[in-house]
């Protein structure tokens, strides 16, 4: 992305600079010999807040742990491309390499928090632990409880008392988030931060996730289905389709004036971005599965308005100064 189109894209109380806090460049990630991330391009600068969305499957959650060193975990490689984090090429890092990064420069809130933390150790002894390994030397119940508070958790004295089965969901991804940014990271990944909470929660979630990013300066990539709040709580939007990035512009334009056919059919089914009396259109047929992609656009088989040329090749994603697409069409698409 260019300068200029980066400052466009800044939201207030932003403070970008030229250098990435985190950038991927024509990454490919393949899992069992099966390819299901395509030439990715993605660069997030410090305190930025960057949104990515796309249906189930479409590649984002393996995209958001290329960038904090867990591909291993879900058996994934990194078959082309590059990632660097801080500067740093990260592309064939060990696991120690990546562990001197996470938590202090990258950090996730993964999507199950009942999962994630520990059901036999008080909520309270994870995170002194956690403050433990950042703030050698510091007060870890002082520096706990200061989490908790910053977090908005209610009663945080009796949450670190508690096994994360005695809190609600969204008091557990509270507590998720706290560990998240002990460490004081650049950059908060956030995948699905909101699953399984109901409306209400979700909301409030996402709101404490954006005003940690103006009050500690972090950049944040916000990985959610609420298209909505994508756009009000970030500054630009990467969309994922069947592996690969097929639109990239600025939050408050991509949803109103898209240029792929897929992130049109995305804005015309979402009850939040239709005007009220519009009718709620779906996007006909299924993603492909990841790997078994068809020839040229991957989009092409759900797509009314494709060509015959959409078949030849994968289109690149190409830069236009303040938006980047992937498609032969480069005009803006009526909803």
């Amino acid at each position: 992305m260019t300068d200029t189109a980066r400052d466009s894209a800044s939201g207030p109380g932003t403070s970008l600079t030229s250098q990435p806090i985190a950038e991927i460049h024509g990454l490919a990630l393949s899992i069992a010999g099966r390819e299901i991330v395509t030439r990715v391009d993605l660069d997030i600068a410090p305190g930025e807040g960057v949104g990515l969305v796309g249906e189930s499957g479409s590649g984002k959650s393996v995209t958001c742990r290329s960038l904090i060193g867990l591909l291993g975990f879900i058996g994934a490689t990194v078959t082309a491309g590059q990632i660097r984090i801080a500067g740093r090429d990260m592309t064939s890092a060990s696991q120690r390499e990546w562990q001197a990064l996470r938590g202090g420069t990258v950090s996730l809130v993964p999507q199950a928090s009942l999962a994630a933390l520990d059901p036999l150790i008080r909520v309270g002894a994870q995170l002194q632990e956690v403050v433990r390994r950042h703030d050698r030397g510091a007060d870890t119940v002082a520096r706990s409880l200061e989490l908790l508070e910053q977090v908005r958790m209610p009663t945080p004295k009796r949450v670190m008392r508690a096994y994360p089965h005695e809190l609600s969901g969204g008091m557990r991804q509270r507590a998720m988030i706290a560990l998240a940014i002990a460490g004081r990271p650049a950059l908060l990944i956030a995948d699905e931060a909101t699953t399984a909470l109901d409306a209400t929660i979700q909301r409030s979630i996402l709101q404490l996730l954006t005003s940690l990013r103006a009050e500690l300066g972090m950049a944040l990539l916000l990985v959610s289905h609420d298209l909505s709040v994508i756009r009000s709580a970030t500054d630009r939007v990467a969309v994922m389709y069947a592996g690969t990035i097929v639109e990239r512009a600025a939050s408050r334009e991509v949803f109103v004036r898209p240029r792929h056919p897929y992130t049109a059919g995305l804005t015309a089914a979402d009850p939040a971005l239709v005007a009220r009396g519009q009718r709620l259109r779906s996007l006909p047929g299924d993603p492909p599965q990841p790997g078994a992609w068809p020839p040229g656009c991957r989009f092409a088989p759900r797509c009314a308005y494709r060509q015959p040329r959409c078949e030849e090749a994968l289109p690149p994603l190409i830069d236009h100064g303040g938006y980047a697409v992937a498609c032969v069409r480069e005009t803006e698409i009526s909803l």
